[in-house]
């Protein structure tokens, strides 16, 4: 056993093994057996090697937010002769050349079925879809990186003359490698910069998707070329078998997989013969693929393409996506490292080629993507950030410079320069775009983004947030009680907050309410099916109501960022989710996920409108009762302020339902208590209208006309009780609040009292274990001080009010709360 080099009539070097087909596993140390002798063992260091050096790059390049597939390829370059590979213990005894055969062949294996997994994951019939738009970006992101190709090719020539691979040839695959887009990259970087959902991210995923399908041919023309280079007519037999292969997958092989699909009844997962035989054809499809002279990848990718969209491809991501994308492809990106030898890049003229050709490369595509959206009226930054997107590179680009190498299209010192190469512009991709485009605007004020300025007789819009199924009937029972009419109607988004997971990708899902029953995979979508199930239950049971399910997948850290743009997108007035903690058997509060408070704490920061923050301790379910039967006794305590005010006309909107009898308490502060001091929000500080003083009237006075304006209307509503109370400090409200005996209660609706520091709760905030919830709603949520009541927080958003184009003079305040009741329901009956 031994290896031997030498050098070929070409001047390229080449390398004998000779090694005993019989040494797979060792006898043992205790044999005098070297285990790294024998091929398992060594694999299994291999691939151990392999594993945790590319996991310690995405580790350390994590906080870049850059793609995994970057750490892979230069955990490949690590292990390769450009870092590690120069040690002479390290290359013979780790990485011998006689353990190549069984690297190549488990590599193969696991990029075969990795591409299938991306052609099971790519929906053909959004090609059918894409507008002109996104095909024009894609054409003309390809035409100007494939000619710097072109010139590259030229360049590189120069000193490799006595290549024997023809000019065309490499021209094609220095061509393709430049101008490819990597979509399954691509989509997780867009989910990584929360550009999936946004337009720029739609644009970007379909121009990339018709990219990566040109790519596909364009390699099946190379390879063919590469492959048959002396004779002519072997490469269109290649072209037309590869063409004929595909035309037998869509047409003969697809119908197969529907029938079998067909015969699994809903609600059963599928049996194991069924997902063997499609394992099976994916080894069939790539062997197939190879025996006709293109790649055994292009069989598995179209393969995977004909897989129908719903429980078979999920089914098979489930069960393959983990060990393949975890294992087995670190192996093809170990084995391009181990071809990359840096230090063949030799000469300033050649590291300066490298530079133009990234330079060039990346700039060819960002010009012809602004060109083109320049063209369609877009803006010089989505433009500019469409085209740095277009520039991300991946598995499909090394799959190019692989087959070229194996091919002898592309010698040592290209090979090594496109590997930077890609390296290069993926790593730029994500900073750059970052730099240029910045998503995030500020929410435009909307005067009504709150339940108070929403118009009486308009639709109102609300969103209401779920973790787990456990939330659903206390927040179907409060949309109930919202009292949705004819003249009002209510339009519901439910979101389910599902965790992003290492595997999955940050994305909003837009569930079809009316789908048939599908069979739940896993318990995520259990979950979602379950919480699907009963609000499309109560939109079917209750008129005047509109469900539209989502399911947002991101971080704990920044899921508050899919509902603020999914509430700035739907423009809704309010904003409900549950409270981080949950009621126990004995009737305690315990916490059930630390990161749902983080949630909703960064929720109230950032909302585009009101938000209410549900403490959850049941709310029964007497919603279709009699008209002359009270059902649900909600009680509201008004202190002043915004957020009081917005508790208030919630409340006031529940009070008009015929099952819901409404008590208000307002406690008022003693006169020679220190008066309640409103916190200013904004505005210049150097005019008088915004000093403190002038807002605390203004505050004053609004609360005073609302209070008005609400007991004038329910005057004569017996369903409707008002009282105040007069105290001094926290202690005394304490007690008034005790007074009203909690518990007879079904729901407190109260004001979070956001910027109002008021003496009736001086004190409380000392002891306030959730400062989110504000210092009554966190006393109510005390399981000290109520055991069975629901607390629904609530915080106005105040942006429209302080807006200076939008604030109300003190003369104006009679003029429009006068309009409010003019506009204000004339009956309390179901219209």
């Amino acid at each position: 056993m031994g290896d031997k080099q030498g050098v070929a009539a070409n001047g390229t070097s080449e390398a004998i093994v000779c090694y005993a087909p019989t040494m797979i596993t060792t006898n043992g140390v205790w044999q005098g057996d070297n285990p790294l002798d024998y091929s398992l063992p060594l694999f299994i260091l291999q691939l151990t090697l392999v594993v945790i050096t590319t996991r310690l790059l995405v580790f350390i390049l994590k906080p870049f937010r850059q793609p995994r597939v970057l750490s892979e390829i230069l955990g490949g370059v690590i292990l390769g002769p450009s870092v590690l590979g120069n040690v002479q213990f390290f290359a013979h005894t780790i990485f011998p050349l006689k353990s190549v055969m069984v690297l190549e062949t488990m590599a193969n294996v696991g990029l075969l079925y990795f591409l299938f997994l991306v052609g099971v994951e790519m929906d053909v019939s959004v090609i059918k879809r894409t507008g002109k738009k996104a095909f024009v970006i894609a054409v003309a992101g390809m035409i100007l990186p494939f000619f710097t190709g072109l010139a590259f090719s030229f360049l590189m020539r120069k000193d490799s003359s006595s290549y024997a691979m023809n000019q065309g040839t490499f021209v094609l695959f220095l061509g393709v490698a430049l101008s490819v887009t990597a979509f399954p990259v691509l989509a997780r970087v867009l989910a990584e910069l929360k550009l999936l959902n946004t337009e720029l991210g739609k644009i970007a995923m379909s121009s990339a998707l018709i990219n990566d399908i040109c790519a596909w041919i364009l390699l099946c023309f190379a390879i063919a070329l590469a492959e048959n280079d002396s004779t002519s007519m072997a490469s269109i037999w290649v072209i037309l078998a590869s063409a004929a292969f595909v035309f037998f997958c869509f047409y003969v092989v697809k119908p197969a997989i529907s029938w079998i699909i067909r015969r699994t009844p809903e609600g059963e997962t599928f049996s194991e013969f069924y997902i063997c035989l499609v394992l099976t054809g994916v080894m069939i499809s790539g062997f197939i693929t190879d025996a006709i002279g293109t790649h055994s990848v292009f069989g598995a990718f179209v393969f995977g393409l004909i897989i129908p969209n719903g429980p078979l491809g999920v089914t098979l991501i489930e069960k393959l996506e983990d060990f393949v994308s975890g294992l087995l492809l670190p192996l093809f990106f170990a084995m391009s490292g181990l071809k990359t030898n840096i230090g063949a890049i030799r000469g300033a003229n050649t590291w300066g080629l490298l530079v133009f050709v990234i330079l060039l490369g990346s700039a060819g595509k960002v010009a012809g993507t602004v060109l083109v959206t320049t063209c369609y009226q877009m803006p010089i930054r989505e433009g500019l950030a469409l085209g740095l997107l277009m520039n991300t590179k991946g598995l499909i680009e090394m799959i190019i410079l692989n087959v070229g190498k194996d091919q002898r299209v592309l010698d040592e010192e290209s090979f090594a320069i496109m590997v930077i190469v890609a390296v290069v512009m993926t790593a730029l991709v994500t900073p750059f775009v970052t730099a240029v485009y910045r998503p995030a605007k500020k929410f435009i004020p909307y005067k009504r983004r709150t339940i108070q300025r929403s118009k009486p007789d308009a639709e109102l819009r609300v969103l209401v947030c779920v973790h787990t199924p456990r939330n659903v009937p206390t927040i179907i029972n409060l949309l109930e009680v919202s009292y949705p009419t004819k003249r009002s109607p209510m339009c519901v988004y439910v979101l389910h907050l599902v965790e992003l997971t290492g595997r999955a990708s940050a994305m909003l899902i837009v569930h079809n309410t009316r789908k048939s029953g599908r069979p739940a995979l896993n318990r995520t979508q259990a979950q979602s099916d379950h919480i699907i199930n009963a609000f499309e239950n109560y939109e079917q049971h209750t008129a005047f109501v509109s469900v539209q399910p989502l399911t947002a997948i991101s971080p704990y850290s920044t899921m508050h960022e899919d509902i603020c743009n999914l509430a700035e997108d739907k423009r809704v007035a309010c904003i409900i989710i549950p409270f981080h903690k949950q009621q126990t058997v004995d009737g305690g509060m315990e916490a059930t996920n630390p990161a749902f408070r983080l949630v909703n704490q960064n929720l109230l920061s950032n909302s585009p409108c009101s938000v209410g923050i549900l403490v959850d301790r049941g709310l029964n379910a007497t919603n279709r009762l009699a008209t002359n039967q009270l059902g649900h006794h909600v009680a509201v305590l008004f202190f002043g302020g915004p957020d009081d005010r917005e508790a208030l006309a919630y409340a006031w909107r529940m009070s008009e339902h015929p099952g819901v009898a409404l008590t208000v308490m307002r406690l008022n502060a003693a006169e020679d208590a220190a008066q309640p001091a409103i916190k200013q929000y904004g505005g210049d500080h150097n005019d008088p209208k915004n000093t403190v003083e002038s807002q605390d009237k203004r505050e004053k006075k609004m609360d005073e006309n609302y209070i008005n304006e609400f007991r004038t209307y329910n005057a004569n509503d017996e369903s409707v009780f008002y009282s105040e109370r007069v105290v001094n400090n926290g202690e005394e409200t304490v007690a008034a609040i005790r007074a009203m005996d909690i518990n007879a209660y079904d729901l407190f609706v109260v004001g979070r009292g956001e910027g109002v520091i008021s003496p009736l709760t001086a004190g409380l905030t000392d002891w306030s274990e959730c400062p989110e919830l504000g210092a009554i709603g966190d006393l109510l949520a005390s399981s000290d001080f109520a055991a069975t009541v629901s607390v629904l927080v609530i915080q106005q958003y105040v942006g429209a009010e302080l807006q200076p184009e939008t604030m109300i003079s003190d003369d104006q305040d009679d003029q429009y709360f006068g309009l409010q009741l003019m506009n204000k329901r004339p009956s309390s009956t179901r219209q």
